[in-house]
């Protein structure tokens, strides 16, 4: 994120630095990376260098849609991350564990801390395009992954829409003024605008739903998010980062996320995708997108870096669901 929390101070990080992991930090640098959560950096009194991950639980919704349900979510997943660098996946980067031996601090119920040592690597942006031999090496990594044994206590992932209550309470709403802040009503116009558009993709994400659900299609350890914005660059080669969303799911839920062209993953695993998969994970990765900054937009916000990122990604969400999604081939 941009902007700090306004209600989590660096002394607060600092105490629980001490607190769950027993590092005494000293100053904090403050990263502005990432779309969610919150960031530093910092070099512990023994010359270690940490970098610290702070958590909203109200706002986690892919790890459970109460603070204590995302916590155990969230544990769940940074906990299947450690388990899967400990079986050998060494490109997984996994959190260190607290002194209680939990991979997630609790702080207060509302915020969660994850520490992890400091990794030099080149960091790319969610929209770094990356080339052919850089794409077969994510497409190896996932291939490892993917045919890893499953940790236990895996999550599992549900390929239906997340946020469809949001996305089906904005459509049932449009025509009633929307306040939260500045850019609710803007929303709200959007939403008025492309509402048919939306409502022929959630049914067309439906319909793939349906049709995986009844493909038989094998389930593997899935990352969720392997774009270039979760991948560190070192010289052994690319490493992911942002285990959040991992679950039990079909390949393609990763697959589609990478996209171009995938015959390095079929010439390593045997495993040709599925059109239809793919075309549902990546259509849903748009509705995902609409989800996200509807809840954004009909709560309070301000109009700040992070709302004005927030805008401009839910004016090309709209627009690219405003122009469909080809059959798949």
């Amino acid at each position: 994120m941009e902007h700090r929390p306004t209600d989590l101070t660096d002394a607060d990080v600092r105490a629980a630095l001490s607190a769950h992991h027993g590092v005494r930090a000293g100053e904090l640098h403050y990263r502005p990376v990432g779309f969610g959560d919150y960031h530093w950096e910092t070099t512990g009194a023994d010359g270690r260098r940490w970098f610290v991950k702070v958590s909203d639980l109200a706002d986690k919704p892919q790890c459970g849609p109460t603070p204590a349900t995302a916590l155990a979510g969230y544990r769940a997943a940074v906990g299947t991350a450690s388990a899967l660098r400990a079986a050998g996946l060494s490109f997984v980067v996994a959190a260190e564990p607290a002194l209680d031996g939990e991979p997630v601090s609790d702080l207060d119920g509302r915020w969660a801390l994850t520490l992890f040592a400091h990794v030099d690597g080149v960091h790319h942006d969610f929209f770094t395009e990356l080339g052919r031999s850089d794409r077969d090496d994510v497409l190896g990594l996932l291939a490892r992954l993917h045919a890893a044994s499953p940790p236990a206590g895996v999550p599992v992932h549900v390929p239906e829409v997340p946020d469809r209550a949001v996305i089906d309470g904005a459509l049932a709403q449009q025509e009633v003024s929307w306040s939260g802040g500045p850019y609710s009503e803007p929303a709200r116009q959007a939403v008025v605008t492309h509402a048919g558009a939306i409502r022929a993709r959630l049914a067309e994400a439906d319909a793939l739903a349906h049709r995986l659900a009844h493909s038989g299609r094998a389930t593997v350890v899935t990352h969720g998010e392997p774009h270039p914005g979760n991948l560190l660059g070192t010289p052994e080669g690319f490493l992911l980062i942002d285990w959040d969303t991992v679950g039990l799911g079909v390949p393609e839920r990763d697959l589609a996320v990478v996209g171009g062209d995938l015959s390095a993953y079929t010439a390593l695993t045997g495993t040709e995708p599925d059109p239809y998969a793919l075309e549902l994970y990546r259509l849903r990765w748009r509705l995902a997108d609409l989800g996200e900054f509807l809840r954004w937009f009909r709560a309070p916000h301000a109009d700040d870096a992070d709302g004005r990122t927030a805008w401009e990604g839910l004016l090309q969400t709209v627009a690219d669901l405003a122009a469909g999604s080809q059959p798949p081939t």
